[in-house]
This record gives structure tokens, sequence and C-alpha cells, in this order.
């Protein structure tokens, strides 16, 4: 098993690391229960259209949420509000205000997703010990491939998020290929990449040092549903 201290070592020297599914699993154990992990899997297949795509595309699904937290306090659900991001970091969406459908109470509230973000203020906090307070976002993203229109992870290419920490975890993957993560120095050159395959595949982003993107993803069989499935959460410090 990977130790978290492992994880805080390899992100302070690379800037970033990529976990595999099954030590993923353990290292969450201690953060809390994951036995709702089931229905919050489906939940995905219930997630609205980004009507806000610059290129008119159809193929990506979200909702939203934030969140608010301390070191020490419980981490607390803030009333459902826009995702903003400067266009210095996202130059086709960056300045607009997007509203989308929020996350359920029962998935925003639920074991799995409190277990996530407890293991995330733990290490992004041990990354960060000077930070009291922080922002917090979750993202359920649906990317779908279909014949004559590939699925864009992240249609803004490689990009950083405007944040402090990220964490992207793989929930399902199905009848696709490619979407290949790559992570690169602020000055363009390339570092590292990796796949997410398997649930609970993990990519964790220092998003003040090194930049990230997704490669399209395609059906294999145009045929049958297609899509890539993944929560990302992003931490950022909050002024005091």
């Amino acid at each position: 098993m990977i130790a978290a201290n492992s994880l805080q070592s390899s992100i302070e020297r690379e800037g970033f690391t990529f976990v595999r599914g099954r030590d993923m699993r353990e290292i969450l154990a201690p953060f809390g229960p994951l036995d709702d992990w089931q229905s919050f899997v489906e939940s995905w297949n219930d997630l609205e259209v980004d009507t806000y795509m610059a290129d008119g595309g159809r193929y990506r699904r979200r909702r939203h949420a934030a969140y608010g937290a301390t070191r020490d306090s419980p981490i607390e659900r803030r009333p459902h509000q826009p995702h903003i991001q400067a266009p210095e970091y996202n130059p086709l969406h960056g300045g607009i205000v997007r509203w989308f459908e929020p996350i359920s109470a029962e998935v925003g509230d639920g074991a799995t997703m409190r277990t996530i973000l407890a293991f995330c203020r733990s290490l992004f906090g041990s990354l960060a010990p000077a930070t009291a307070s922080w922002h917090i976002e979750a993202h359920q993203f649906r990317i779908e491939a279909r014949t004559g229109e590939r699925g864009q992870p992240t249609p803004e290419g490689v990009h950083r998020d405007g944040v402090d920490y990220v964490l992207v975890l793989l929930i399902d993957r199905r009848n696709i290929t490619s979407g290949v993560t790559d992570i690169h120095a602020l000055g363009g050159r390339p570092l590292g990449h990796f796949t997410l395959t398997d649930p609970f595949d993990t990519a964790l982003v220092d998003d003040r040092r090194v930049a990230h993107g997704v490669t399209p993803v395609e059906p294999i069989d145009p045929a049958l549903p297609a899509h890539r499935d993944v929560l990302v959460v992003t931490f950022a410090a909050r002024p005091e």
C-alpha cells in the first residue's frame, strides 16, 4: 500500500502523482466509509448537459457543489453558487458565470463524497500547513463519445484550474479509447502521462506548479454507449 506521506512527498517533488485504484481505496479507508459507492457511481447517470460549451459540443454532462473547510472544523456544504474561472486559466470559458445543476444532497453529503473530501483536506493541508481555510468545489463530469463527435475531457487543452490543488478520481470508463492525462511544467515541458482506467484511479495535482490536460476519447464500438466519468475536487486557499 502507498502511504499518505509518500503521496505528499511525490507531489512536493514532482508537482503531481498518480495512484492506482486498488491503492487509493486503501488510502481512503482511514478517512471514512465508502459504503454508498454503488449509488455514488449510479448518480453519474443523472447529470445534466453542459450548455456553456464554446465549441457547441453536447458531449459533456456535469453537476457541481461548493464546500468550505478549516483545519479542524467539519467540512460544510455551502449554498449553491456558480463556477467561475479567470480567462487566464480557461481561455474558452473563463470570465463566464456558469451555473450548473447542483450535486444531489444524497451524493454531496453521502459517505463516499465525505470520505474523499476528508482525505483531500488532510493531504492538501499537509502540503500547505499555513492555510487555515479552504474553498472547495466538487464536479461530477461525464464525457460522452459518439460517432462524429469525440468527447473532450479538457476542451481548453493543457491548462491550470486556477486553484491550489486538484484531485481527479475515475468513477467509470466504458467503451472508450484514449483519455490520456498529460502533465506539463508551466513552461510547457512534458513531465509525465498516465491513463485513468479503473475505478478509484486518481490523479493528484499541485495546480500552482503544473498544468494538465486529457486527450479526447472515442468509442470503441460506435453502436454502444461510451463515456468517461470522473469526480474532480479542487481546493483553493481562502483568505481569512
